[in-house]
């Protein structure tokens, strides 16, 4: 049983939501991620308060809360029965989200947040262009931006159209329509107010030709290879990166997570924001079950590890 600290609460875990990043660092892959092996995985979760330490306030033993709140940096993971956590880093989970909801939205959700909402500073009548709809980030991202007010395009293959659609963004198959078309049809060739690429690389280059002139920004949570500029500049647009894994692995902003997900709480209490979660049910007995199906691309959304009664 882990002890709590000042400012920390314990929390039993009912359910722990897995990313694409627990394999790279289960891999070792993930140097940035600055988790040393062996370790316990699982970044984001969704439990049940049961102490507080000193000068914890706000959360009470009972509350049903959820987070993003270790995995990384040295910081012990979610796949565990309880856990000691930075009373910071969590949210009120809402009654309309189930825990193994809450537990995969945590880092998707700031994510596209931190992309969208601190970065782009999307508005009302903006027109959005979201890389990788359907994906983890993407479909958050999607969601996110409607529930600000603005029009969305997302982009995805031929068969996460269909769900992209229900999401209520403009579906877009990058495969069989270029860039140049769909922004034409879409901004009458002005470009789109704000780019969310979540795929990198190349998709990340074509979105600086997709921004809109002057006031146009693109905003990458993948920007991590070497890019040319110009296309950008000569657009006259801006761009900003996304790192999400920041204030768990400095210690600063962590109450920053905690403000965007009681908006994300908020959200999804008024019906404006629900994961795509996978059907398949698993627990801590089979984890390499459940890494083997996202790693094999079988997942049809976010996947969830039960752990106490989810």
């Amino acid at each position: 049983m882990p002890s709590i600290a000042a400012g920390q609460v314990l929390v039993q875990v009912r359910a722990s939501g897995l990313n694409p990043l627990d394999a790279k660092i289960r891999a070792g892959q993930a140097a940035h991620a600055r988790q040393p092996l062996p370790a316990v995985l699982g970044i984001d979760m969704a439990g049940t308060v049961r102490a507080v330490g000193a000068g914890v306030s706000h959360l009470q033993p009972g509350d049903e809360v959820f987070g993003m709140v270790g995995g990384v940096g040295g910081h012990a993971g979610t796949l565990a029965g309880f856990i000691a956590v930075d009373a910071r880093l969590l949210a009120l989970r809402p009654a309309a989200l189930s825990a193994r909801e809450a537990a995969v939205l945590p880092l998707v959700t700031i994510t596209a947040w931190e992309g969208l909402v601190d970065r782009a500073r999307v508005q009302p009548g903006h027109r959005v262009l979201v890389h990788g709809g359907a994906g983890g980030v993407g479909h958050v991202a999607v969601q996110l931006a409607r529930a600000h007010g603005a029009e969305v395009w997302a982009t995805g293959h031929a068969a996460q159209l269909d769900a992209i659609h229900r999401l209520g963004a403009t579906p877009i198959d990058p495969a069989t329509t270029p860039l140049e078309r769909y922004a034409a049809e879409a901004t009458a060739g002005a470009g789109f107010d704000v780019v969310f690429d979540t795929v990198g690389g190349a998709v990340l280059d074509a979105s600086f030709l997709a921004a809109r002139r002057y006031t146009g920004h693109v905003v990458s949570s993948l920007g991590w290879g070497t890019h040319a500029l110009a296309p950008l500049s000569f657009r006259g647009a801006t761009y900003s990166g996304v790192f999400t894994l920041l204030p768990l692995l400095t210690g600063e902003g962590l109450e920053h997570h905690g403000e965007i997900l009681g908006h994300a709480a908020r959200l999804a209490t008024e019906g404006q924001l629900r994961p795509m979660l996978d059907a398949q049910r698993f627990t801590l007995a089979d984890v390499d079950a459940a890494h083997a199906r996202m790693a094999g691309g079988h997942a049809r959304g976010k996947i969830a590890i039960d752990i106490g009664e989810a």
